[in-house]
């Protein structure tokens, strides 16, 4: 569809990109969209169900029913100087909202829109006019317009209080019992604030409402055996869940001797959650029936949709995946979230919901560690080998083909979930990465996150392929570290390292006293300590003999716990013959209580939280105080290993946003608007355009010159100053291992002349004379890089050069803006930074430049997203400083990454 813009010949397509499903103040979901023509009926509907008061507030008069020329302030829209967006829920408009730019040529502020809302009364409360107000915004920057006027009546406080409440700064004047206000829409630290806020407590309201429901509805419930909903109704059953549970089969009148209803729309109560276990061609239905019964979340354990791929099990136009989005857009249009389709179901294990709506026969004890899996198939197995170990839950989600519900939204929700501690997320792939990454990194400062990233080598799941952004494993590994992430690469890693944190402290530092009774298990301990660049107390295990009472085990452990070295302890215990150890468990799980710092163990080679080690917690369930056991003295150290990596990174400030000096912002913008038109293709930049962008934020090449003939060489190496180095145009020759297109060191006109026949000779007449970066600069050869990810935005990645570093890829990355600390690391991250340090008696090479030049380009990043390549290479550093000596970049289209609310 396209409308014609005023003034314009030009015509401007349907904005699809506003459209969105949003989530309001309680966890509801509705779909934001722009509105049209098509709309009169549907809005004069809303007006007539709003109340006289309501309508006296947008209008400053008392109106019966909405006249034409008012219904065209919502209708006749073209998307630029006149828009319009509506909220929509079960099949009505709810809220409605538009701007109207300043007519040009009116004397009025040509870069200011009027604003306005309305929302009828039954839905107020909802945040929808916060919602509106931040799209328009969102919208109205797109278009070129900086600030929005209202008129508001004095007696308006809520509408006033949606303005000011959105982090604007609004100006008011008072007139005539009315307020006018103004206020500019580009984004401040305290919109943005606000922003996450709201995102916050919607998303975790919207998890809260599926993961506490007070009904559940098995849509599809059977008498028999082998079918899904008769396994999943079967465990709500024996789960012991709090409220009701309402059998949903229209060929019986019970199940499992609970009386069955032929639909969801039969049931005389109210039904929060629906677990839906019907054929795939029948989910649409059920959906619309749901929706009708005013469900808030559904459960869609059906397989069939995007899983199936090619597949037209789901709906013969488009196959499996077009029905899979048919389905979301349905359930969220009315105000529902989705889990699955394909899923293995939920968990809560809170005494007061204690719902197993799941296919897993075993499931684990309650417990403090919250757990999200992609996986529908694996998760029987995992909950299967999380209960052996005695690895206590506090929730579990089964995402399936996550087409709505995502490992971001339980990030959301527990973050302020009192009843867990540890999180536990097993991902195939990322939908949104960027907004894991800053869930992560707020979460991972009050509570463990652990990953397990699949699919390093291969493509994501065919239902998971439509809703997932490819990322390399370098960049995971990385916005891993930046979030404070611990990556694991299996389960059972990731379930050691759970089961490590979520009883025992975290490491204060890398310092492991290892005792025991074996001194063929105490040395496995200590090689593994060397390997993972743990200190040894001491240098050595401490044996204590094989026949080693329960009191000296006890006060062997006391007595290393409370040294001052030491930041944990290991304790490998192999008992006598015929003797079963309950008397040393004991002893070792008295003493681990008594220590300040966390106790592992390898106690009868047990693995998981065995009873005889455990601390009895209220739910029943191993509580803080359990002393750990692993099957190996490795498996130990590697979960102790990751967790000193986590109390590293939590000792680590949080970071400040420095801004370097010598930044010329202004500058900047209005070079790069000369350099680039809104529909240029991508090109690479000129050396003047680069250098002057570099220069804006304070990064300075060495001198340089192109010249195309030895006479110009010379003249441009006197202007410079000798000595020079000779470079080619051509990347590829320059950065050769044998640098056949660079000659350095050139200290005089002779030596110059004499450079310039060989090097023309191979990369022809065309070349670089530059200024020989000062000696104390050239220590070590680093490489800068910008890149716009469509994932992350713009990520800065740095490594030393060398072949070797470009064979291993041994470069490090951030996702911009860093803040101090964030510059840091990526300097410190290469597996070559110690090189950095002064290897082999080379000098030690000052940090503070090079992190100095991370903060500008990530300011720069930051600021130009049009920017989409950038190379410093190389950039030469010593105990000097830096030197800048090769830049290449280009601009394009820009990675503008939506900050509006929206579910993805």
């Amino acid at each position: 569809m396209t409308v014609p813009v005023p003034g314009d010949v030009r015509p401007v397509r349907y904005p699809q990109h506003w459209e969105a499903d949003v989530l309001l103040t309680d966890g509801g979901a509705v779909h934001l969209r722009p509105s049209g023509t098509g709309d009169a009926d549907a809005i004069r509907a809303m007006h007539g169900r709003s109340s006289s008061r309501t309508l006296y507030l947008r209008y400053f008069s008392t109106i019966a029913e909405i006249s034409d020329s008012q219904l065209r302030v919502f209708t006749d829209v073209d998307h630029v100087t006149a828009v319009g967006l509506v909220a929509e829920l079960g099949g009505q408009i709810i809220a409605a909202g538009t701007f109207h730019r300043s007519p040009a040529g009116s004397g009025l502020d040509p870069d200011a829109a009027e604003v306005a809302f309305l929302v009828e009364d039954s839905q107020q409360g909802r945040g929808l006019g916060s919602l509106l107000l931040e799209h328009l915004a969102a919208a109205a920057q797109e278009l070129g317009i900086r600030r929005f006027t209202a008129e508001v009546l004095s007696e308006n406080q809520q509408m006033v209080r949606v303005f000011i409440d959105a982090g604007y700064a609004v100006r008011r004047e008072f007139s005539s019992g009315v307020l006018d206000l103004v206020f500019d829409i580009g984004p401040t630290d305290k919109s943005r604030a606000v922003l996450l806020a709201r995102e916050h407590r919607a998303e975790s309201r919207s998890i809260s409402r599926l993961l506490n429901p007070r009904s559940v509805a098995v849509i599809g419930a059977s008498t028999e055996p082998r079918k899904l909903g008769h396994a999943v109704l079967v465990n709500l059953l024996r789960g012991g869940f709090t409220g009701p549970v309402y059998p949903v089969n229209p060929d019986a009148l019970s199940v499992q001797g609970v009386r069955a209803y032929p639909s969801v729309t039969d049931i005389p109560d109210p039904v929060d959650l629906a677990v839906v276990a019907v054929p795939a061609a029948s989910v649409s239905e059920v959906v619309q029936a749901c929706r009708e019964k005013g469900v808030h979340g559904l459960v869609v354990m059906t397989a069939g949709f995007a899983d199936a791929s090619g597949s037209t099990e789901g709906g013969a136009d488009g196959g499996g995946a077009a029905a899979q989005r048919r389905m979301v857009a349905l359930a969220r249009a009315s105000g529902m979230r989705v889990l699955g389709p394909n899923c293995l179901g939920l968990i809560n294990t809170d005494p007061a919901v204690s719902i197993n709506a799941t296919l897993a026969p075993v499931v684990p004890p309650a417990g403090r560690i919250g757990f999200f899996c992609q996986s529908g198939a694996l998760g029987i197995a995992i909950l299967a080998d999380a209960a052996r170990r005695g690895l206590g839950l506090s929730s579990f989600v089964s995402a399936g083909n996550r087409a709505d519900v995502s490992g971001n939204d339980l990030l959301q929700y527990w973050h302020g979930d009192a009843g867990t501690e540890v999180v536990l997320l097993y991902l195939e792939s990322f939908g949104n990465p960027r907004k894991f990454t800053r869930l992560a990194r707020v979460l991972a400062r009050t509570k463990p996150v652990i990953a397990v990233k699949s699919g390093r080598y291969a493509l994501a799941a065919p239902g998971l392929a439509a809703t997932s952004t490819p990322v390399s494993d370098a960049a995971v590994a990385s916005l891993f570290a930046q979030s404070g992430v611990l990556r694991t690469t299996t389960l059972a890693e990731a379930f050691d390292v759970a089961q490590l944190l979520s009883t025992q402290p975290v490491p204060a530092g890398g310092r492991i006293a290892i005792v025991g009774n074996s001194t063929a298990l105490g040395v496995l301990a200590y090689d593994a300590c060397v390997d993972e660049g743990l200190t040894v107390a001491d240098g050595v295990p401490s044996d204590l003999g094989v026949d080693v009472t329960p009191p000296d085990l006890a006060a062997a452990v006391r007595a290393v716990a409370a040294r001052d070295d030491v930041d944990a302890v290991v304790v490998v215990f192999v008992p006598p013959v015929a003797t079963p150890g309950l008397a040393h468990a004991a002893a070792l799980r008295s003493a681990a209580g008594e220590a300040g710092v966390p106790v592992v163990t390898t106690f009868l080679a047990v693995d998981g939280l065995p009873s005889q080690l455990a601390v009895t917690g209220p739910d029943g369930g191993a509580a803080r105080g359990s002393v750990p056991s692993y099957g190996t003295p490795e498996r130990a150290v590697a979960a102790l290993a990751h967790g000193v990596r986590y109390g590293t990174w939590l000792a680590r400030p949080v970071g400040a946003m420095v801004e370097p000096d010598g930044l010329d912002r202004p500058a900047a913008r209005r070079s790069m608007a000369g350099l680039r038109g809104t529909d240029d293709p991508d090109r690479a930049l000129t050396d003047a355009e680069l250098s002057g962008l570099l220069a804006a934020y304070g990064i300075v090449l060495e001198p340089f010159r192109a010249v195309t003939g030895i006479d110009e060489a010379v003249t441009a190496a006197q202007d410079i100053g000798f000595p020079v180095a000779l470079k080619s145009f051509d990347e590829t020759l320059r950065h050769r291992a044998d640098r056949s297109g660079v000659r350095l060191g050139l200290s005089s006109p002779d030596h110059l002349r004499a450079a310039w026949a060989g090097l023309a000779a191979l990369a022809g007449p065309f070349l670089y004379v530059q200024a020989m970066a000062p000696s104390d600069r050239t220590e070590v050869s680093t490489v800068f890089s910008v890149t716009a990810d469509p994932s992350f935005g713009a990520l800065v990645s740095f490594g030393l050069g060398g072949l070797a570093t470009e064979l291993l890829d041994d470069r490090a990355y951030r996702a911009v803006p860093l803040s101090d600390t964030d510059a840091a690391d990526l300097i410190a991250a290469p597996r070559a930074a110690p090189l950095l340090d002064g290897y082999r008696g080379s000098r030690v090479v000052d940090r503070g430049p090079l992190v100095d030049l991370a903060l500008r380009l990530s300011a720069l990043a930051d600021d130009l997203p049009e920017l989409v390549e950038l190379h410093l290479r190389p950039v030469l550093a010593g105990p000097g400083g830096v030197s800048v000596t090769g830049a290449t970049g280009r601009i394009g289209a820009p990675v503008r990454l939506d900050e509006r609310r929206r579910l993805t």
